[in-house]
């Protein structure tokens, strides 16, 4: 029996309308609507995709304001390719790998605490470690797949709530760094200007607006409206520098290995660590869209098959000089809105992203956002990774056990990264991973989770 289709009255600027609720991952939409909800799909995720490139760029000294944009724009162009072709492994599926459900793939805020004090002020020259760690973070997480339901015991809410805390918290200086002008203008009398406030209040302002009053489509892209109108206002006030537009080809081809390979024991430690976290992740993920949409748990082979896609589609990425990637939270949530749970659609949506990714005029025009304007957005993120962790948080019993372990485990991680001094006779990459405030947290609120007992013994 074909599946159930609910008509709506079509509302002005609602893509999702007419609604279809069919429960079915199999189902297509008409492709007007496939092609209308795909193109909602990756409106709510672009700018978060590209995020991490940027600001790895930025920490390493190759992005907004330096003489030479074309890392930069290589590293966007291979985040949309490879979160498309990411996506089409969880859609699509190749054998035991994907989820073959509504999925969408794409770059992970998680490892940035790692990524970008390992490239802070080296250059290009930095990438081949990351990326050789990445790699090397990839391949472990397709061996994970194989062990994802066992390993969920040793990371309940409390763990992964921690944790998720610590990435937001480790995240947040950024969006106040780039709101001020970002790393170029530091120690000088223009960072912090008004013109630099203004342009990311314009965006930040914009986002909220349309994010609580919009509609349909202007709801979802809250964040892309926001950016125009900071886009715009910046403009105005001739802040925009088109140059790197007549600079950028027609077409790229992502380059296997691009920064070559560099071993280092202690980022590929850092990065194999991370995994865990962005496998729980997924495994979350998978669950919110089958409890929400389809109204039932996750099978064993829909978490083994979204882990294995997300290993895999991290270690391919990494071959070609992208970042890390994994499912994504505000996809879920639009699924979960829309009650189109068709992977069809995703996979039209991954076509669509691996399209802009092979044209570099795309990333080139994202280049001429000003700091300030993706400044602005970038506080809203980070700050909603923050709440993310506390929302976990929330599910947690609080007793004299867990607030001992969220104490011990958030005062170690944040205060090695606030004060990082404290770690000056660690030698080398290992100093910059626990400095990084994320792994030291983890580790900490893994083993005490694993070795205090449920209920404070007596006396």
């Amino acid at each position: 029996m074909a599946p159930e289709v609910a008509k709506a009255p079509v509302m002005a600027g609602d893509y999702t309308a007419p609604k279809i609720t069919s429960r079915d991952p199999n189902d297509m939409p008409p492709l007007p609507i496939a092609s209308a909800l795909a193109l909602q799909h990756i409106l709510a995720m672009f700018i978060s995709n590209v995020t991490p490139a940027i600001i790895v760029a930025g920490a390493a000294g190759f992005g907004f304001g330096s003489s030479d944009s074309s890392e930069l724009i290589y590293l966007i162009q291979v985040s949309m390719v490879f979160a498309g072709i990411a996506t089409l492994f969880q859609s699509v599926g190749i054998g035991p790998m994907g989820a073959r459900l509504p999925i969408v793939q794409g770059t992970s805020f998680a490892f940035l605490p790692i990524m970008v004090p390992l490239v802070a002020g080296q250059g290009v020259g930095a990438m081949a470690a990351l990326m050789t760690g990445a790699l090397a973070g990839g391949v472990f997480h397709t061996f994970l797949s194989l062990f994802v339901r066992q390993l969920r015991f040793a990371l309940p809410p409390l763990v992964t709530g921690i944790v998720v805390l610590m990435i937001g918290l480790s995240l947040v200086p950024v969006g106040i760094q780039y709101s001020a002008g970002g790393v170029p203008l530091m120690n000088t009398p223009e960072f912090g200007s008004a013109t630099s406030w203004l342009l990311a209040l314009v965006v930040m302002l914009v986002t909220l607006g349309f994010s609580f009053f919009g509609r349909g489509i202007t709801a979802t892209a809250s964040v892309l409206l926001g950016l125009c109108a900071g886009y715009g206002l910046a403009y105005a006030l001739g802040r925009v520098d088109f140059s790197p537009l007549p600079a950028a080809g027609w077409f790229i081809l992502p380059e296997p290995f691009r920064y070559g390979i560099s071993i280092s024991g202690a980022t590929i430690t850092g990065f194999c660590l991370m995994v865990i976290v962005s496998a729980v992740e997924t495994v979350g993920n998978v669950s919110a869209i089958t409890k929400s949409a389809l109204g039932r748990t996750a099978a064993d082979d829909e978490l083994r098959g979204a882990t294995l896609a997300d290993g895999a589609g991290t270690a391919l990425a990494a071959v070609f000089g992208a970042l890390p990637n994994t499912a994504f939270g505000q996809n879920v949530g639009l699924v979960a809105m829309t009650g189109v749970v068709s992977r069809h659609v995703v996979t039209i949506g991954a076509c669509f992203l691996i399209l802009c990714g092979l044209l570099p005029k795309v990333g080139a025009l994202i280049t001429t956002i000003p700091i300030e304007v993706l400044g602005g957005s970038v506080i809203i993120m980070f700050g909603m990774v923050v709440a993310s962790g506390l929302s976990i948080l929330s599910d947690v019993h609080w007793n004299q056990r867990n607030m001992m372990i969220f104490a011990v485990a958030i005062s170690v991680g944040l205060g090695l990264q606030l004060v990082p001094e404290a770690l000056q006779h660690v030698d080398g990459t290992l100093r910059i991973l626990l400095g990084s405030g994320v792994l030291p947290a983890a580790f900490v609120a893994i083993a005490l989770n694993l070795v205090l007992p449920e209920e404070k013994a007596q006396p």
